[in-house]
């Protein structure tokens, strides 16, 4: 098999072919099912999530009955509706079920129908495995293996993150705005430690999701300070472990010391002794925060908004100042050409600074350039 990211992965899933079942391997906790979850809802379809390491035999291929000549296997209620409707079917942990589960699981897979009882023409199917160490799993047949579409799921940093940050139906971010910018600023904490010791808390892409639910339906996430609330670093360590407890909480303590990208380019000038002060990490963070707001807020900067962007690019180092210019212009693309202009308006001089080139000195050798090209 083959590693592929989740970008990767959903643009694949998206063009697949109906009947190509796919399996998706990987550690626990990198967001399998919620991958599956994003594939249903680009095809709007609805998930049917079955965990096989819980089911047994009668729980896949039903009851029978009879009519008094002959017996019948009435399905379960969920497979009749992956039959009567399309849906997601999502088959997770199939290494880990019985082999008279993983059986049935091979009919489906192969087949696309159990027992008589074929699913819909348009109801897809996805498998997860847990590859990890940790789990007693079972051999999967070579014969169920060949019939998947079948790759190692390796979600960047950038793939949560991209997630973390998009809203849900209610508009909110889905991961809590203070957990996903101590993990971009400290990536190591995003997944567990390889060499984690067995049955020792430590953090996940799942944990770090529930950690955020938690402390949003605890309230926490609505104070200026969530760090001062006296049951933060608790519920942060029966989630996370202590180690990423302790980083989490020492980063949420001086998170007063950071600012929001929309107060940026509303007036700079406020906030501008607390963007100097912040060190190289935080300053990564705010250049995401800065980002993040234009290309999904701003259709054309104004005069204001670019003069406070370029004062905050113009006081950052030269390397991050290329690299807020390069996340800038790459989330604008060519789809919003009016704010790739006002970002070039706004910016480009303090770039061409960055690499000591001035930007009249860029304007007469264009110029020459021109000049030399029109002689030919």
């Amino acid at each position: 098999m083959s590693n592929m990211s989740i970008k990767t992965f959903l643009s694949v899933a998206e063009v697949l072919p109906i009947e190509s079942s796919v399996l998706l391997r990987g550690p626990h906790g990198i967001g399998k099912s919620q991958v599956v979850r994003q594939v249903a809802k680009s095809f709007n379809l609805p998930v049917i999530d079955r965990r096989l390491s819980q089911m047994t035999e009668g729980d896949m291929v039903g009851l029978p009955s009879t009519d008094g000549e002959v017996t019948r296997f009435n399905p379960p209620d969920w497979f009749k509706r992956a039959c009567t409707n399309p849906v997601c079917l999502f088959l997770d942990e199939i290494n880990r079920a019985t082999p008279e589960v993983m059986q049935a699981a091979f009919q489906i897979v192969l087949d696309r129908e159990l027992n008589g009882w074929k699913l819909h023409s348009e109801t897809r199917v996805f498998a997860a495995v847990n590859n990890s160490a940790a789990y007693t799993v079972n051999e999967m047949d070579p014969a169920l293996l060949d019939r998947f579409w079948a790759i190692d799921l390796e979600p960047t940093v950038e793939d949560w993150l991209v997630w973390a940050r998009s809203e849900d139906a209610s508009g909110t971010p889905r991961v809590y705005n203070v957990v996903s910018d101590f993990i971009a600023g400290n990536e190591k904490w995003l997944d567990s430690p390889k060499d984690a010791e067995p049955g020792k808390v430590s953090p996940s892409r799942r944990s770090w999701e529930r950690l955020s639910d938690a402390l949003t339906k605890g309230g926490i996430t609505q104070l200026d300070e969530p760090a001062s609330h006296p049951l933060f670093y608790p519920m942060c360590l029966g989630y996370i472990g202590t180690e990423a407890t302790i980083a989490l909480n020492g980063f949420a303590k001086t998170i007063d010391s950071q600012v929001s990208g929309q107060e940026i380019l509303s007036d700079y000038s406020k906030v501008k002794r607390k963007v100097k002060k912040l060190g190289a990490e935080k300053q990564n963070i705010l250049i995401d925060k800065v980002t993040t707001y234009i290309t999904k807020e701003i259709k054309s900067l104004n005069d204001k908004q670019g003069q406070n962007l370029r004062a905050f690019m113009n006081d950052l180092p030269g390397e991050h100042r290329v690299s807020c210019w390069s996340k800038l212009t790459q989330g604008s693309g060519t789809e919003n050409l009016e704010l790739a202009k006002s970002i070039h308006k706004w910016c480009v001089e303090g770039i061409l600074e960055s690499f000591g080139v001035s930007a009249d000195a860029a304007v007469k050798a264009l110029s020459a350039q021109t000049k030399k090209k029109a002689e030919k």
